[in-house]
């Protein structure tokens, strides 16, 4: 658990650098902005682009940097643990819900993303939750469908749909 405290608060303190530096990027279309000229307040305008990405990438730093300082000096619970931070069931459950996002991902690819949905829940409903077929069956479908409705017909964000595509067509006849 101790090395998982420090390696965690490492990791997210690269996370935060990175998102610093991304942040004090100016504008693309503007190839004479000066880096972190836009992490401040802009006059008569306000907050620049940068500027709360920055700001709140540094608190998470600060946030990191205290999270290491407290590990040092053993102050939490974790950083005076010698118990693992996985348990080998959980390392096992980490590597089968990892690898079937990975998977989902993969497929939304070929599938789209409603094809991959209905084949990773049904994945992760009946066999890593153990439930019923009937009720997998509706979840599998009900939330690739409501996700249908929400974000391609009432908010208009068209996601992918691979290679089930011509299966839309007619909903978008429908629909939009």
């Amino acid at each position: 658990m101790r090395r998982a405290e420090l390696v965690t608060a490492v990791l997210l303190g690269l996370l935060s650098i990175y998102l610093m530096w991304e942040a004090g990027e100016g504008p693309s279309w503007d190839p004479d902005s000066v880096r972190f000229a836009n992490i401040g307040m802009i006059e008569d305008e306000g907050p620049g682009s940068g500027f709360w990405p920055f700001w709140l990438a540094l608190v998470m730093l600060a946030s990191c940097i205290w999270t290491g300082v407290n590990w040092w000096r053993r102050k939490t619970p974790a950083s005076r643990s010698s118990v693992p931070f996985l348990t080998p069931h959980a390392r096992a459950m980490l590597f089968q819900v990892g690898g079937s996002l990975i998977v989902f991902m993969g497929l939304t690819h070929v599938l789209g993303y409603y094809g991959a949905m209905f084949l990773f829940l049904i994945y992760y409903l009946r066999f890593l939750g153990r439930h019923s077929l009937g009720r997998t069956l509706s979840i599998a479908a009900g939330v690739p469908v409501f996700s249908f409705f929400f974000f391609d017909v009432a908010m208009r964000i068209v996601l992918p749909k691979g290679y089930l595509e011509p299966l839309f067509i007619p909903l978008y006849d429908i629909f939009l």
